[in-house]
């Protein structure tokens, strides 16, 4: 048996003796593991469980080569902690933000880029970009060039971010090969590292995405999941609340304004996702099962749901937000 050939989706070994661990296909003349072949054609998908442990222990290996580094993350959906890697990886690094087209076409780049310049945390380049809009790409591989050490150039970030979606939009546009790495909407896609050869001087290689286990994504079904995740330009929802009003957002958060003036909640959700106003939080009890967690908000801020999305909160005011207590909510500077 050849213990050497990997997934050409997921990177893990491919393997043919048990059906149910990882890399199972049935005979190893395919190029997909089972799990990738099902998911990929059928749309089904298999979770995996790795701990985040072994996925750093990935990228502290990046960071002992001097190879550039690409980090991407996800506009809608941005790390709390954006030096979490940067601090890992001394490397030359790129920091990507992509899924620009799901942000509404009044919200202009420039902007994107000096809120990051403000963050203190020291990237070669920032680049904002749309894979599947194909913006920016053709920038984004010349300062790739400009950057490189070597030709190998390292592709992280966490789950759910557009890795390989980057990937396979830079295989379709600028190379021969026909390898295509498995997407889905759901975590832990990706399991190990890939190398992709693009062309005689770059060889992209994808690393596992670090599992945020504070995303909604993981704490509802995968029908949710795909509800939430936003395929098309959002169109934001203003709602002006008064003192002990409230928004309920499906059947996951809700959020109660308990202090202050007239206030005004902009959603940067998908589309998909139904929103409820209640004109009288002591009126209706729904959802105050969940966890509760208090905010007080300044002037331009953000309420950030993580894997959801974000409020945009005008003025000064006091907030409860109910929602299952394995997920992250913080608050930030207004991103728009």
């Amino acid at each position: 048996m050849d213990n050497e050939k990997k997934c050409q989706g997921c990177g893990v070994l491919l393997q043919d003796e048990n059906v149910l661990q990882e890399g199972y296909t049935s005979s190893l003349e395919n190029d997909l593991c089972q799990r990738c072949f099902r998911m990929k054609n059928y749309g089904e998908y298999q979770v995996v469980t790795k701990s985040n442990e072994e996925y750093l222990d990935i990228l502290k290996e990046v960071g002992k080569t001097k190879d550039l580094v690409l980090y991407i993350t996800d506009l809608l959906n941005l790390e709390k902690n954006i030096e979490e890697i940067r601090n890992l990886i001394p490397n030359k690094m790129i920091l990507v933000l992509n899924k620009m087209d799901v942000l509404p076409k009044s919200v202009k780049e420039e902007k994107i880029k000096a809120y990051f310049e403000k963050e203190n945390v020291h990237f070669e380049e920032i680049i904002v970009i749309s894979t599947a809009k194909n913006y920016n790409i053709d920038y984004l591989l010349k300062r790739i060039k400009y950057f490189q050490t070597s030709k190998n150039v390292y592709v992280v970030g966490h789950t759910n971010a557009g890795k390989s979606s980057l990937i396979n939009k830079l295989i379709k546009n600028y190379s021969n090969n026909t390898q295509e790495l498995t997407m889905s909407p759901l975590p832990s896609t990706t399991l190990s590292t890939i190398n992709i050869d693009i062309n005689d001087y770059l060889t992209l290689i994808d690393t596992p995405g670090l599992v945020d286990t504070g995303s909604i994504l993981n704490h509802v079904e995968p029908k949710m999941v795909k509800k939430i995740s936003p395929k098309t330009e959002i169109k934001p929802r203003t709602y002006q609340l008064k003192k002990n009003q409230s928004i309920l957002i499906e059947k996951l958060i809700r959020i109660d304004y308990v202090e202050g003036e007239k206030n005004s909640f902009t959603l940067y959700v998908s589309n998909d996702v139904k929103v409820k106003r209640l004109l009288n939080l002591f009126h209706n009890n729904e959802l105050k099962e969940k966890t509760k967690i208090s905010y007080q908000m300044k002037y331009d801020e953000d309420l950030v749901i993580n894997g959801l999305g974000f409020i945009k909160i005008v003025n000064k005011g006091t907030i409860d937000v109910y929602l299952d207590s394995g997920v992250d909510t913080y608050t930030r500077r207004s991103l728009i």
